[in-house]
């Protein structure tokens, strides 16, 4: 199958070499035109040891990416979203299929901006909870792959299309699993559930280490007490909205049985063995904070508070999130109200995702 792969950062590059690698055909796009000229040959580590994979492509431009692409994969934050939307609007064309990994409501969000663009092709948009791979760059052009998704939890917009969406990215990526539509697929995302009370009662730590390994030294037994408990709002909301189990709970990612969450079994231990997570976080720049917290925490707080779901937790996080930050993000951030659906009763915004 042709791929599109939109973006220069971890997702982007393991994207372009674990799908070549499995015999896709990939066109990889990135602002940065000096590193992407660098970036048609790319080496491959993973568990298996390292190899070099040679793209399909690499284009600044990005009509010659989208031309002919089935699936355009889009992996890069939220918050640069709606600029790749203005970039990609031109030339998509019909029966293709954008993926969000994660998303954070990208995809109802990138299809209303490609809409105002005045592009009226029939293409889907679908968003996941996670991306695809645990991976770190080690180095300008070395995807490391720690672990695979063995399930993804997938949403489409508008859900009308997706047999066809489903049919297109589950060639491509097995792990793929259907739930109800975009906002049931929005609510499963990992990133604003176990990112925003690592790097906030971390902050400490964070600022006066150069490097720090929030997923090993920053994950205590009260860190992962208010994840449990944010996570129990985030379910709480999908049940209120009448979506079905399973609802991915966040506690499965650390167990060693049970149910298997999005990355598989006894998947932490090989996230912090790999030291790829003991890393520079600023607390202003980095994407767990402008993207899980302004885009993603700001959403889900304000589904609960749409929904009449209690989520002091979600909302209190929130609100050290916007002191850090210096800004209001119930005002600045991914907030039903700035999307302009907070007027509709949950009936109507789920007839306006079919």
């Amino acid at each position: 199958m042709r791929i599109a792969v939109i973006g220069g950062g971890n997702g982007a590059y393991a994207a372009a070499a674990d799908l070549t690698e499995r015999g896709h055909e990939v066109r990889l796009w990135r602002r940065n035109a000096e590193a992407l000229a660098a970036s048609k040959t790319l080496t491959l580590k993973d568990a298996e040891g390292e190899r070099r994979i040679t793209l399909a492509a690499v284009s600044a431009d990005v009509a010659s990416a989208l031309r002919g692409a089935e699936l355009v994969f889009m992996p890069d934050p939220a918050f640069t979203q709606l600029d790749n939307a203005r970039r990609i609007a031109p030339h998509l064309a019909d029966g293709q299929v954008v993926f969000f990994a994660p998303g954070s409501f990208g995809s109802y969000i990138v299809a209303q901006a490609v809409r105002e663009s005045g592009n009226r092709a029939d293409v889907a948009y679908a968003e996941t909870g996670t991306l695809p791979w645990l991976t770190r760059k080690h180095g300008p052009t070395t995807a490391a792959i720690t672990a695979r998704a063995t399930r993804l939890p997938t949403g489409v917009y508008s859900a009308r299309r997706a047999q066809h969406a489903f049919g297109v990215l589950q060639r491509a990526f097995a792990s793929i699993e259907p739930v109800e539509d975009a906002l049931s697929a929005a609510l499963m995302n990992a990133g604003p559930v176990i990112h925003p009370p690592l790097i906030l009662m971390n902050a400490g730590p964070l600022e006066y280490h150069e490097r720090w390994d929030i997923h090993k030294e920053g994950t205590q037994p009260a860190i992962r007490r208010v994840t449990d408990a944010l996570d129990a709002e985030r379910i709480a909301v999908r049940i209120a909205l009448g979506y079905k189990a399973p609802h991915f709970p966040l506690a499965d990612h650390y167990r060693t049985d049970g149910d298997e969450w999005m990355y598989g079994r006894r998947v932490h231990q090989k996230l912090t063995d790999s030291q790829d997570w003991r890393e520079h976080v600023s607390l202003t720049e980095h994407r767990y904070m402008r993207e899980d917290v302004e885009h993603g925490l700001a959403f889900l707080a304000s589904v609960c508070t749409w929904a009449g779901v209690a989520c002091p937790v979600a909302r209190g996080l929130l609100a050290l999130g916007a002191a850090v930050l210096g800004r209001d993000l119930r005002a600045s951030g991914r907030t039903l109200e700035n999307l302009g659906l907070a007027s509709l009763t949950p009936a109507q915004l789920k007839e306006r995702l079919a």
